[in-house]
């Protein structure tokens, strides 16, 4: 057992999941994975049995029996986690939109500068997106901005979904009452993050789109992180 856990959200991933577990394990630093898997219809999670046979000691699946949000598969992940002995939980995509070999700068940032929360971020240097639309890139850019006019949280990318917490932060926070589920969660994790005043920290990433699969994005998801957000700034979140 490795002291990090890589969470793996998927649903319909089997053309990305192989490559992205090793790719994982190939790097300098050791990592356990989990995946979590929403029932996929597209075998995803036969392949991952698969490779829990090569990898039994660092390689675990959690298959939920309904797809309702990454953030509530997250939250099982976290959950899954925090019953085990692992000091920090990385949040990364199947999809190779998040380079493995970042994990290790995430990880780094967390252990060696202090951070509690370190982010992977697209915007802290600039813009950091390949392969995105103009229309799309100046959408998520901008979706950060408004996340932090809103909120008043100091951080570039507010949006990001590549993240590393220490185990406090995922103590601390209440995770059953996290209310998104969707594109809202990861902006939500950071506010109450902050509101609680851990040491946060950005690392610069390069964002690449996926070239295999299809995006998960929906208008209900935006819908959510738009009138969401102003909700939880004035209304308030429980911590």
């Amino acid at each position: 057992m490795q002291d990090t856990l890589v969470i793996i959200p998927t649903f319909n991933e089997k053309e990305n999941i192989e490559k992205i577990i090793r790719a994982t394990f190939s790097q300098k630093k050791a990592f356990d994975i989990l995946v979590v898997d929403d029932s996929s219809p597209d075998g995803t999670s036969n392949i991952v049995k698969e490779l829990i046979k090569e990898y039994p000691k660092n390689l675990f699946l959690q298959i939920r029996k309904e797809k309702n949000g990454l953030g509530a598969a997250y939250i099982h992940g976290f959950k899954w986690a925090l019953e085990r002995n692992y000091e920090y939980i990385i949040e990364m995509d199947a999809d190779f939109s998040h380079n493995p070999k970042d994990l290790v700068r995430l990880y780094n940032a967390c252990v060696k500068n202090g951070a509690d929360v370190s982010i992977g971020s697209r915007y802290s240097k600039g813009v950091n997106v390949v392969n995105w639309p103009m229309k799309r890139v100046l959408l998520s850019y901008f979706a950060s901005k408004y996340v932090q006019f809103i909120t008043g949280m100091p951080f570039h990318d507010t949006t990001a979904g590549f993240v590393c917490y220490n185990r406090k932060v995922l103590e601390t926070i209440k995770l059953d009452k996290i209310r998104f589920v969707g594109y809202a969660f990861q902006i939500e994790m950071k506010f109450k993050a902050w509101k609680h005043g851990f040491n946060i920290q950005e690392v610069s990433v390069i964002f690449t789109d996926r070239t295999l699969g299809e995006s998960k994005m929906s208008k209900t998801i935006i819908t959510e992180a738009i009138f969401g957000i102003i909700n939880m700034r004035f209304k308030g979140l429980p911590k």
